[in-house]
C-alpha cells in the first residue's frame, strides 16, 4: 500500500479534479503491475496497473490488488474500474479509503464482494486522505478544502509597517510554497495584494502540466487590465458590482468575471466556495494579505493554516490575519498542529481545523459492509 501511495503522490500535480490514486498488483511478494491515475480523460490507476501486468505477460487471477481509493463503479469519462477488476479476478483487493462520490460511496466495494473477491479496507487511510483531502471535501460537503498560506516572523508579522514583505522567509520556504500552489486546483488572492505586489501567482519552482487556476477577490472591480497575473491563462475574478465596460476590458485578457455580492456590498465568501465546488475545484491555496485572510477565517472558509515562520523579529508591522478583538480565550478559533518541520532556515507549520479534518476522515472511511 505504501508503494501505491508513492505512485499516487507522483501524480499529485496532474489528476485534478479527479483524485490522486495509485495501484499495485502483487502475487507471492512479486509486483505484477502498478500504475497511477492519469490526467482527466485518461485511465485510472487500476486500469493502468492491469495494463502494466498485461504488458509484462503476467496474469493477475488470484493475485492481491492494493489501491489507495475505492474502485469507481460508474461511467464517467472512463468505464468503471470495478468492472475491470472483476474481469481480472484477483483473489483480494486492499483499499485505503472509500470514495465519497455519491455515485460510488461503497458501491465499488459491494460489487467486488458480490463477485467473490475478498476486500480489506482502511489500510493507510490517513495517508490516502492527505493526498485527496480536497476531493473528499468537495464530494462530501460541496466545497473545496482551503488552506491559508502565511509567511511571518517569530513575532507574527507578515510585513513591515511600510508594507514591505519580500522576503521574510527564505528561498527554500518559497519553493516549498510553490509545491502547495502546484497541487491546488486554484490559487486565490485579493485585489489588495494585486495592487500592492502585482504578483504572477504562477508555479515557478515545481514542474507541472496542470497549473492552478488564478482567482482574485475584487469587490469593487479594481483589477488592472495590465496585471501580471493576467498572462493569457483564464483567471476568475469575483466581484460584488456589475461593470460591463470593465468586465469587457478584463475579458480581453481572458478574465472571467463572476458577480457574487453579499448583503454588505462585498464578495460573498461562502458563496464563492460553493461556486468553486460546483466548478470542480478540490483544493484552494489562499495567499492573501491580513485583511482577506482574516475575512476568510471569519467567514468560516479556512480549513487549514499553512504557516512559514522565519527566525527574525520585525516589531511593529502587519499581522498575519486581521481579526476582531476577543475578550475571552474560549472565543478563539482553534486549529491543531498536524506537521511541523524545518524548511531551509525557516519552519513550516500545518494546522488543520480538527473538526473539519475529522469530518473528512469520516467521509473517507470505507464501508465494511
Amino acid at each position: 500500500m505504501r508503494r501505491a501511495l508513492e505512485l499516487a503522490e507522483g501524480v499529485i500535480y496532474a489528476t485534478s479534479p479527479n483524485p490522486r490514486v495509485g495501484c499495485v498488483i502483487v502475487r507471492d511478494g512479486e509486483v505484477l503491475g502498478e500504475g497511477a491515475t492519469q490526467p482527466v480523460g485518461g485511465p485510472h490507476a487500476e486500469v493502468c496497473a492491469l495494463r502494466d501486468a498485461q504488458a509484462r505477460g503476467l496474469p493477475v487471477r488470484g493475485a492481491t490488488v492494493y489501491v489507495t481509493l475505492e474502485p469507481c463503479s460508474h461511467y464517467g469519462r472512463t468505464p468503471p474500474c470495478v468492472d475491470a477488476l472483476v474481469a481480472a479476478a484477483p483473489a483480494r483487493v486492499v483499499v485505503a479509503m472509500g470514495d465519497p462520490n455519491p455515485r460510488v460511496n461503497g458501491e465499488g466495494l459491494a460489487r467486488l464482494r458480490a463477485a467473490g473477491i475478498a476486500v480489506t479496507v482502511g489500510v493507510c487511510l490517513d495517508e490516502a486522505l492527505a493526498l485527496n483531502i480536497g476531493f473528499v471535501a468537495r464530494m462530501s460537503r460541496g466545497t473545496p478544502w482551503l488552506w491559508a498560506k502565511m509567511a511571518a516572523s517569530l513575532d507574527g508579522r507578515s510585513a513591515l509597517s511600510n508594507g514591505r514583505s519580500q522576503w521574510i522567509t527564505g528561498e527554500a520556504a518559497r519553493a516549498d510554497g510553490h509545491h502547495w500552489r502546484a497541487r491546488s486546483c486554484a490559487v486565490l488572492t485579493g485585489i489588495g495584494t494585486v495592487l500592492a505586489d502585482n504578483p504572477r501567482l504562477d508555479v515557478r519552482h515545481v514542474p507541472t502540466t496542470r497549473p492552478p487556476r488564478k482567482i482574485v477577490l475584487d469587490s469593487r472591480l479594481r483589477m488592472p487590465a495590465d496585471a501580471r497575473l493576467l498572462d493569457g491563462t483564464e483567471t476568475w475574478v469575483f466581484t460584488a458590482r456589475e461593470d460591463a465596460a470593465k468586465s469587457a476590458e478584463l475579458a480581453a485578457r481572458n478574465a472571467r468575471i463572476i458577480c457574487l455580492p453579499d448583503a454588505g456590498g462585498r464578495v460573498d465568501l461562502p458563496a464563492v466556495m460553493r461556486w468553486l465546488g460546483q466548478h470542480d475545484i478540490n483544493e484552494v491555496h489562499a495567499e492573501a494579505g491580513a485583511q482577506l485572510t482574516g475575512a476568510l477565517l471569519q467567514a468560516g472558509c479556512v480549513d487549514e493554516l499553512l504557516v512559514y515562520m522565519a527566525p527574525m523579529l520585525l516589531g511593529e508591522g502587519a499581522g498575519m490575519a486581521r481579526l476582531p478583538l476577543l475578550e475571552e480565550l474560549d472565543q478563539a478559533r482553534r486549529f491543531e498542529f498536524a506537521d511541523v518541520r524545518r524548511v531551509g532556515a525557516d519552519v513550516r507549520m500545518r494546522a488543520p481545523d480538527p473538526g473539519r479534518l475529522a469530518a473528512a476522515r469520516a467521509a473517507a472511511a470505507p464501508s465494511r459492509t
